[in-house]
């Protein structure tokens, strides 16, 4: 008998749940706070590095609050709010969009290889 949770509490969303939840702060419009549901370290981190490509992003981090918690909290920080400038929403988006058109390119590119491999009738062996 164990107390460990239930392995699938870390990936299946609860009915009534959110998936992303934002935090507003009046007093900072240049920061936002986002609470991403069932997903760990591998999100957060390719968000963190995907927004620190954004030259309008001053400051990005994330945070799991505690290890059996399956949520991470992604604080985004955005130069001054001017015209024609994005703000840490609006940067998050991209950042999503962006990672979305990697992954799109690397599944078009690794089903090339495999469409070669398999051309070559070489058979695949283990090690």
């Amino acid at each position: 008998m164990s107390n460990a949770p239930d392995r699938f509490e870390a990936v299946v969303l609860p009915d009534g749940v959110k998936k992303i939840e934002f935090v507003v702060d009046e007093q900072y419009p240049t920061w936002a706070q986002f609470k991403i549901e069932r997903e760990d370290h591998t999100l957060g981190n390719l968000l963190r590095m995907q927004l620190l490509r954004d030259d309008n992003v001053n400051f990005v981090g994330y945070r799991i609050p505690h290890p059996l918690e399956h949520h991470f909290i992604l604080r985004v920080q955005s130069k001054k709010l001017e015209e024609g400038k994005l703000g840490p929403v609006e940067s998050f988006i991209q950042a999503i969009e962006d990672l979305q058109s990697d992954f799109a390119l690397l599944e078009e590119r690794m089903k090339k290889q495999f469409e070669i491999h398999a051309s070559m009738n070489v058979p695949y062996h283990r090690r």
